[in-house]
C-alpha cells in the first residue's frame, strides 16, 4: 500500500513532453531536416527543469519569496557601492575588463550574502528593515503534524481529528510508512496485526475531508540512520509539530526544540476528576477482594470498589464516592451505594 505524490509526477512527465514537442517544433518550423536534434534539445531543457524543481522540494513558496526579498537587498547594496565610482578611480581606469568584473562580482557577492540573510532570519526582524510593518506570527496550531509509527498503529488518530480539537496537516514521512508496511508483511501475529491497523489508520485518514495528508519522500540523513533521530530532525527542517505516542522520543525532541504531542499524555489530561461526595452512575460488573464489595469501571479503565453492593452486580447503580488510594497499580476509589447513604432511610 503506497501513497504517492501522483499529481506532481504528472505534472512533471507533461512539462518534460510539452518542452520536447516544442523543441520539435521550433526546429521544424526553421526549416532544418533534423528535427529530433530541437526534441533533444527540448527534452534536455526539460529534464534540466524537473531536477531543479526536485533540488527544491523542501523550498516552500514562503521561503522564495524571503530568499527573493534579500536578494534585492544586496543587489541594492551592491548597485550603491558600484555607484560611487569605486572601480572607476586609481589603476582600475587602466583595466577596463577588470572593473567589470570587480562589478559583476560585488553584485553576485552581495546579493548572495543578502538571500542568506535573508532565509537564516525570523519573520519578525524584517520590520526592522520596513518600519510599521508586521508579519503575522505562525501560530502553534498552523504548524503541521508530522506523525510516527507508534501514533499510527495506535489508531486512534481518525477519532482525534474527527473530533476537530488537533488541527493542520499531517506527514507521514516514507520512512514510517515504510516501516509500518514491514509490520503489515511480518510474520509476528501482533505485528502484523499492528501494521494492518497503522495502514487502515492512514486509509481513514486518506479519506478524511477535515485532514491533509501526504507522505514527505525524503528526510534528513543521520549517521547512525535511527528513526528517532531522522523524524526529530525532519520536524525541525519542517517546522513541525511530533505526533507520538512513545515517551522517550517525546523527551528527547523537546529537549531539541520541537514542540510535541503526546497521545498518551493527552489520555491521562482527559482522565475524569473523581473527588470525595461525587455521585456516579456504575455499572457493576464483578465482585470485589471482600465477600459485600462489588466493582466497576470507569471509562478511562479506573476502579471503583463499591461497599455492601454484592448484590448488586450486573446493575448499574448510583454510588457516591468516598475516598480513593493510591496503589502500584495505579488510582483506587472507594464508593458507597447512594440507597444507603440516603438520611430518609431507615
Amino acid at each position: 500500500m503506497k501513497f504517492g505524490s501522483t499529481p506532481a509526477n504528472v505534472a512533471r512527465t507533461a512539462f518534460v513532453l510539452i518542452a520536447t514537442l516544442l523543441g520539435l517544433s521550433l526546429a521544424l518550423g526553421q526549416g532544418r531536416d533534423h528535427g529530433w536534434v530541437g526534441a533533444l534539445i527540448g527534452l534536455a531543457f526539460g529534464l534540466v527543469v524537473v531536477l531543479l524543481d526536485l533540488g527544491l522540494r523542501n523550498f516552500s513558496i514562503r521561503g522564495f519569496s524571503t530568499g527573493t526579498f534579500g536578494l534585492l537587498i544586496g543587489l541594492l547594496c551592491a548597485w550603491l557601492v558600484t555607484s560611487i565610482g569605486i572601480f572607476d578611480a586609481g589603476w582600475v581606469q587602466q583595466y577596463p575588463l577588470a572593473a567589470d568584473i570587480f562589478r559583476l562580482g560585488t553584485y553576485l557577492a552581495l546579493g548572495f550574502i543578502g538571500m542568506m540573510l535573508a532565509l537564516r532570519s525570523h519573520r519578525e526582524e524584517f520590520s526592522l528593515v520596513i518600519p510599521y510593518v508586521r508579519f503575522r506570527q505562525e501560530s502553534v496550531q498552523d504548524q503541521p503534524l508530522l506523525a510516527d509509527a507508534n501514533a499510527i498503529i495506535d489508531g486512534r488518530m481518525p477519532r482525534l481529528f474527527a473530533t476537530g480539537f488537533v488541527s493542520g496537516s499531517l506527514i507521514v514521512p516514507r520512512f514510517v510508512l515504510d516501516e509500518i508496511q514491514m509490520m503489515a508483511d511480518g510474520r509476528d501475529e501482533i505485528g502484523r496485526s499492528r501494521g494492518r491497523r497503522g495502514l487502515d489508520c492512514l486509509a481513514q485518514l486518506r479519506k478524511a475531508p477535515q485532514i491533509e495528508m501526504s507522505i514527505h519522500e525524503d528526510a534528513p540523513n543521520r549517521g547512525d540512520g535511527h528513526a528517532d533521530g531522522r523524524l526529530i530532525a525532519l520536524a525541525r527542517l519542517l517546522g513541525a509539530r511530533l505526533l507520538t505516542n512513545d515517551p522517550n522520543l517525546a523527551k528527547v525532541a523537546r529537549l531539541q526544540g520541537v514542540t510535541v504531542l503526546h497521545l498518551g499524555e493527552l489520555t491521562q489530561a482527559m482522565r475524569p476528576s473523581v473527588a470525595p461526595g461525587d455521585e456516579l452512575d456504575l455499572n457493576l460488573v464483578r465482585e470485589g477482594k471482600d465477600s459485600h464489595q462489588a466493582v466497576g469501571y470507569l471509562p478511562d479503565g479506573t476502579m471503583i470498589v463499591v461497599n455492601q453492593a454484592v448484590e448488586k452486580i450486573g446493575t448499574t447503580q448510583s454510588v457516591i464516592v468516598a475516598g480513593a488510594v493510591q496503589t502500584s497499580a495505579g488510582r483506587l476509589i472507594f464508593a458507597e451505594l447512594k440507597e444507603t447513604c440516603d438520611p430518609r432511610r431507615g
